[in-house]
């Protein structure tokens, strides 16, 4: 038995952190994924005050109390997490903390974990971790990712960039029947992607109400992993009634939650087709 904890959009909120450590020191899970959208906004709280001022002593205290019982916790950054902090993420990698994964894969038991974190474009200003889908096209009222803000320079050509592409890099040709996908996008027109969008339009075009990833989708239409992880539409669940949809074999499973609530999907790595979700 393998227990996995998965939850993401904490927004930096300590509240939901102080319910998630507690939970950690009592219940021991091997694995902790954190699927992005992990820092305050901003205007509220400096970004290197929350991470060392706050995450790395809570994560310190918690390795003290569970020594070799300290989880592997696996994470990505989010949408609303901008990527001048990544060195800070990386820093707290280097000090045994977590695992950052975003466009990296990594060795568990049997297992291989991929971590991805770009989004389709969104009408937010913040662009660190936008990219085109599979093509140039943005949906009515959203901008470019050429456009808004980015707080670090690209380490690529964004304009010719595609979430596509960066999927068949990631993965290459590996067998993906054990593949553990941490995603903060989730997968286009499913029960995780469903946003609070019905009856509205821009320049009197309607609006999709189904604001995931057409790559995700298709990524896992074709190469079939054993289970997908996602987070950003915080409203899906109480939209769709479900937080978990299946793609041929595929688990998919989405934790963001609209409430005040830590939204947390427990589950054992080897059956996660008996995955539970909890609100705390």
């Amino acid at each position: 038995m393998s227990t996995a904890l998965f939850v993401t959009d904490l927004h930096g909120i300590k509240d939901r952190y102080d319910t998630l450590f507690n939970l950690l020191e009592k219940d021991l899970p091997e694995v902790l994924l954190i699927g992005g959208d992990i820092l305050p906004h901003t205007r509220v709280t400096n970004h290197e005050d929350f991470i060392n001022g706050y995450l790395i002593p809570e994560l310190h205290s918690l390795k003290s109390k569970t020594g070799h019982s300290y989880p592997l916790i696996l994470l990505i950054l989010g949408n609303d997490d901008p990527r001048s902090s990544e060195k800070l993420i990386m820093e707290a990698e280097n000090q045994g903390y977590w695992i950052y994964l975003h466009q990296r894969k990594y060795e568990f038991k049997h297992f291989i974990f991929y971590g991805y974190s770009y989004i389709p474009p969104t009408p937010f200003l913040l662009k660190d971790w936008e990219r085109y889908d599979v093509s140039r096209f943005v949906d009515p009222g959203c901008l470019h990712p050429t456009e808004g803000i980015h707080t670090k320079i690209p380490d690529e050509d964004i304009e010719h960039a595609t979430i596509k592409n960066h999927l068949d890099d990631l993965v290459n040709n590996d067998a993906l029947n054990s593949a553990v996908c941490l995603f903060h996008s989730p997968p286009y027109q499913t029960a995780l992607d469903r946003a609070a969008l019905d009856n509205k339009s821009f320049d009197h075009v309607p609006l999709d109400v189904h604001v995931g990833s057409i790559a995700i989708r298709r990524f896992i239409e074709e190469k079939q992993p054993y289970l997908t992880l996602h987070g950003h539409i915080h409203e899906s669940t109480s939209i769709t009634g479900s937080w978990r949809d299946q793609i041929g074999k595929t688990l998919m499973f989405n934790a963001a939650h609209q409430g005040p609530e830590l939204s947390i999907i427990k589950f054992d790595l080897e059956q996660a087709q008996y995955a539970q979700r909890y609100l705390l």
